[in-house]
């Protein structure tokens, strides 16, 4: 199989690439600021400029951080992965629609038996970036389409699985506990979930603005995890702005 290997530069130029939307809506915006300030009064002048200033601001401060967190921190790379991940292992990789990953860790791990599942449904998941991000990149050859109710995998056959900056596009609570209750019904006794995730917090609001309603907070990841039978055997801060949780099934010794 070829081996696609990330550009320079990859992970903001697709950022840009797939929401050119807001950018464009925010020049428009800029632009009525500056239309509407010498029909303003006098007193409102500041606030006008100001709010031009904070909405470059908050864009220019996105783009630094996503370039920071794509294309320069190894997020890609997976040496952050405190795992040892041996030959012949049963590796299965979960996205939603846009599959930045598999193609590295087979690279990473060429002797894996890699099964790649997509769960994005086009009714569920309407976010135009993931719809454009779908037509310009391939699925991964092989690359089966699942439904999060039903993950299609045979019981403790997986040693590890992956879920890379995708399971938070499962946003109903109920329906994420299902689905990481099966993933751990799926998983072998000593199996591992590895779970990277933006999480809601300071960080990543600073980052992002109100984006990062967008992210499950540290704690809603908890709930699933607990009521999915599942515990945290160890929280790797990848970023400042990226997080990973190693799981285990409840019981297991780590």
């Amino acid at each position: 199989m070829e081996v696609v290997r990330r550009k320079p530069f990859q992970g903001i130029t697709n950022i840009i690439r797939f929401n050119w939307h807001f950018y464009v809506l925010a020049i428009v915006f800029i632009a009525l600021l500056h239309i509407v300030k010498p029909f303003a009064a006098d007193v409102l002048h500041p606030m006008i400029g100001i709010s031009g200033l904070l909405i470059i601001l908050s864009i220019v401060i996105s783009l630094i951080v996503s370039f920071y967190v794509y294309d320069l921190s190894g997020l890609y790379k997976f040496d952050w992965l405190s795992l040892s991940i041996p030959s012949n292992a049963s590796v299965v990789n979960i996205n939603a629609g846009f599959d930045e990953t598999s193609f590295v860790l087979k690279e990473k791990y060429p002797s894996i038996q890699l099964t790649v599942l997509n769960f994005y449904n086009p009714e569920k998941h309407t976010e135009v970036s993931i719809k454009r991000a779908r037509k310009a990149y391939g699925a991964y050859s092989g690359t089966k389409t699942i439904e999060t109710s039903n993950i299609s995998l045979a019981p403790n056959s997986i040693d590890f699985i992956f879920c890379v900056l995708s399971a938070h596009e499962i946003r109903a609570r109920g329906e994420r506990k299902l689905f990481f209750e099966q993933l751990n019904k799926a998983m072998k006794h000593d199996g591992r979930i590895i779970v990277v995730e933006h999480l809601r917090d300071v960080a990543n609001f600073l980052a992002y603005n109100i984006g990062f309603f967008h992210f499950h907070s540290k704690n809603e990841w908890k709930r699933t995890f607990e009521a999915s039978d599942l515990s945290i055997e160890k929280q790797l801060k990848i970023t400042p702005f990226i997080k990973a949780f190693i799981l285990q099934k409840n019981g297991a010794s780590s």
